[in-house]
C-alpha cells in the first residue's frame, strides 16, 4: 500500500507540472461526465414518469377474456366479463391489490340535435376512478362525474365539446349499437369538460358512469378490470398469482398496453446510448492527446529513469495513474456538477415545451440514480487509465539509448 501511495503521489505531482493542459483535460472529462449523467438522468425520469402514467391509466394489471386482447368485437362487449361483483371480490382478496376498477369501452355517435360526430366512450365508476387514478385529466369546465346521480351524465373532451358547442348543462344524445346488434339512443347531460393534453383524443373521448353505459348497450358486462396494486414492483408476482387463479382469463401488465412508453424508451435508449458513446470517445481522445504530449516531452526523463533501474511496468503504472487522476478528478467534478443541476431543477422549476401530439408541456427533472453515477464514474476512470497506458506503452519500452537521445 505504501508503494502504491508513493506512485500515486508521483502521478499527482506529474499532472501538476503542466497545469493548463491538465485543467483542460479535467474540464473536458468533467463536462463529458456531467453530460452523460444529465442525459441519462433525463431519460430515467422520462421512463419513470411514463411508466407511472401508463400504470395509472390502465392499472398495473389488466384482466379480461383472451379474445378481448386478441380479436376485434363484432358487437359491443362480445368478449366482455360476466359475474362482475364475484370476480371483483376475488381479485380484492389478494393482499397486494389496492383497488379493482371495471371499465366499459364502446363507440358510437354523439349528437347535439344539429350535428353528430363519432365518439370513443368509456364507462367508469366515477368515485373510485378519479380517487385511485388521481389527476389524470385536466378539468376545464363543470365538474367531474359522481356516482349515484339520477340523470345520465357525461364528461366530454375539450375538442369534442367545442365541435358540438356543448357546455356544462347541455343536453346531448348518445347513439350506439347494443350487444344484440340493435341501435339504441339515450339523452344525457354534460357534467364537465376535460383535456387529456392530447388534442386528437380530446376530439373523440367521452366519459360516463358504468350504469349509463350498460343501459345504453343493454348489458351487465364490462370490458375489462384495471387492477391497481400497492406498488410497481408487485406487478409480476401478482400477475403470476392471478394467472394461476383465473386460467380462463388473460392478465396483461401495464407495459403490454403502453405502446407510447415502449416507443419512447427504445428511441431514448438509442439516442442517449449513441450520445454517451460519442462523449466517451471524445473524453478518451482528449486524455490520450494530453498524455501523448506529456510523454513526448518527458521521453528523455523516462530514459533516465530506465537507466537508473526503473522497470517499464513501474513507469507504465505511474503514467496510468496520471490518467486515472485526470479522469477521476474530471469525473467527480462532472458528477458534482450534474448533481447540483439536478437538485436545482427541483428548486427552480423549468417546463419543457409540449412534445409532438400534445398540447401541454411537462416539468424538466433529472433523476439521481446512484448506480448510474457509480457506473459512469468507474467507466470514466477505467477509460482514461486504459487510454494513458495504451499511449505510454511504446515509450516506456523504448531502448534506453534511444530514449536518452530523443529530442
Amino acid at each position: 500500500m505504501t508503494d502504491l501511495n508513493r506512485w500515486l503521489k508521483f502521478a499527482i505531482q506529474n499532472t501538476l507540472r503542466n497545469r493548463r493542459r491538465s485543467l483542460v483535460t479535467v474540464s473536458i472529462a468533467a463536462l463529458g461526465t456531467a453530460s452523460i449523467l444529465l442525459a441519462g438522468g433525463f431519460a430515467l425520469y422520462t421512463y419513470e414518469a411514463l411508466a407511472q402514467a401508463a400504470a395509472r391509466t390502465t392499472g398495473h394489471l389488466i384482466l379480461a377474456r383472451p379474445d378481448q386482447f386478441a380479436r376485434d368485437e363484432d358487437t359491443p362487449l362480445q368478449h366482455g366479463l360476466d359475474d362482475v361483483a364475484a370476480l371483483r371480490t376475488q381479485l380484492l382478496a389478494d393482499p397486494a391489490v389496492r383497488q379493482v376498477l371495471p371499465k366499459v369501452e364502446f363507440s358510437g355517435l354523439i349528437s347535439n340535435g344539429d350535428k353528430s360526430t363519432v365518439m370513443m366512450a368509456t364507462g367508469v365508476e366515477p368515485d373510485s376512478e378519479f380517487a385511485v387514478k388521481g389527476p389524470f385529466l385536466t378539468l376545464t369546465a363543470g365538474q367531474v362525474l359522481a356516482s349515484g346521480s339520477m340523470d345520465a351524465e357525461v364528461m366530454l373532451g375539450e375538442g369534442l365539446a367545442r365541435s358540438l358547442k356543448a357546455t356544462p348543462g347541455s343536453s346531448l344524445t348518445l347513439l350506439a349499437s347494443t350487444t344484440e346488434g340493435a341501435m339504441n339512443a339515450m339523452d344525457v347531460r354534460v357534467k364537465g369538460i376535460f383535456s387529456t393534453g392530447v388534442p386528437d383524443i380530446d376530439k373523440r373521448l367521452v366519459y360516463t358512469d358504468i350504469a349509463t353505459a350498460q343501459r345504453l348497450l343493454v348489458t351487465e358486462r364490462v370490458s375489462s378490470f384495471g387492477v391497481f396494486l400497492d406498488r410497481m414492483e408487485s406487478t409480476q408476482p401478482v400477475q403470476q398469482r392471478l394467472a394461476a387463479q383465473l386460467p380462463q382469463l388473460a392478465v396483461q401488465t401495464w407495459i403490454d398496453q403502453a405502446f407510447f412508453y415502449r416507443s419512447v424508451r427504445d428511441l431514448y435508449n438509442r439516442i442517449f446510448g449513441a450520445l454517451g458513446l460519442i462523449i466517451g470517445v471524445i473524453v478518451v481522445f482528449v486524455v490520450t492527446n494530453a498524455m501523448a504530449m506529456a510523454i513526448i516531452e518527458r521521453t528523455r526523463e523516462i530514459g533516465t529513469l530506465r537507466a537508473l533501474g526503473t522497470l517499464p511496468s513501474q513507469l507504465l503504472r505511474t503514467l496510468a495513474l496520471e490518467g486515472m487522476v485526470l479522469g477521476g478528478v474530471g469525473a467527480v467534478t462532472g458528477a458534482v456538477l450534474s448533481l447540483g443541476i439536478s437538485l436545482m431543477l427541483y428548486v427552480v422549476p423549468v417546463n419543457m415545451p409540449p412534445p409532438p401530439g400534445r398540447s401541454v408541456g411537462y416539468p424538466l427533472n433529472i433523476s439521481i440514480d446512484p448506480l448510474m453515477y457509480f457506473v459512469t464514474l468507474v467507466a470514466m476512470v477505467v477509460l482514461t487509465m486504459v487510454a494513458s497506458s495504451w499511449v505510454a506503452r511504446r515509450t516506456v519500452n523504448m531502448a534506453v539509448v534511444d530514449a536518452l537521445a530523443h529530442t
